[in-house]
């Protein structure tokens, strides 16, 4: 058994998480802990407070107790809002915390791109619009060619995690485009799990999402590859081979 841990702020879309443990259909397990998203809104200054190093050091303690290997920092903007070296100094600061190897959403985009093999890729952002140019900018900085940046102007992770199948394939649908090798939708309050099928079949296209991008970026801490076409392209490649 390997044991995956999360940790993942408020209330939104954290069933993505159960839904994926039991599409993985291997022996992996899944351990959430929620942290305090403090003020729910999409605001730079808000999304730094969220994930401050206090803040996620409240939830590492369960996860130990779970007996979690790995650990995700499941929030993207949560991430990205400190820029790449501040991200990295967080994912040092988690890592340092919970005594175990540690990633957030925010790389896990940048990794799984790689994974893939693709540089163009197109963002569709729940985000207002400045904080959907802050995701694009970490891209840009992990070596990515952003084609474009689609943003919904939400504010709260609350509205998002309302959203349906459909919400969410307009979303992906505004915004792809023709040079775009994949598309990213960079929020873990996106409900996503049960849509992936859909979204590469009306996208013909790789698309990556934040919670599934979140799980495969533990399974890659940990060392571990399964293979689950439910869960898209990224659970269905093989190993690219680095020259």
């Amino acid at each position: 058994m390997t044991a995956l841990g999360f940790l993942y702020p408020g209330h939104s879309a954290e069933d993505d998480y159960p839904r994926i443990e039991q599409l993985l259909g291997s022996d992996i397990r899944l351990d959430l802990i929620h942290t305090d998203i403090g003020e729910d809104a999409h605001r730079v200054d808000a999304l730094r407070e969220m994930g401050s190093a206090e803040r996620l050091a409240a939830g590492v303690e369960g996860l130990r107790l779970a007996g979690a290997e790995t650990v995700v920092w499941a929030c993207t903007s949560g991430g990205f809002v400190h820029g790449w070296e501040g991200a990295q100094e967080q994912v040092r600061t988690l890592a340092r915390l919970a005594g175990m190897p540690a990633s957030s959403t925010s790389f896990a985009f940048v990794h799984a791109a790689r994974e893939l093999g693709v540089r163009r890729v197109a963002v569709g952002a729940t985000y207002p619009q400045d904080v959907a140019g802050l995701f694009a900018d970490f891209l840009r900085a992990g070596g990515l060619e952003v084609t474009g940046t689609r943003s919904s102007g939400i504010a709260t992770a609350a509205e998002v995690g309302t959203w349906e199948r459909q919400d969410v394939l307009a979303l992906a649908r505004a915004a792809d485009a023709s040079d775009a090798e994949a598309v990213l939708l960079p929020d873990t309050a996106l409900h996503t799990a049960a849509h992936l099928g859909l979204l590469e079949k009306a996208l013909a296209k790789p698309v990556l999402t934040a919670n599934q991008v979140t799980v495969w970026e533990g399974l890659r801490l940990a060392d571990r590859r399964v293979n689950a076409p439910v869960l898209g392209a990224l659970f269905t490649r093989e190993p690219l081979v680095q020259a």
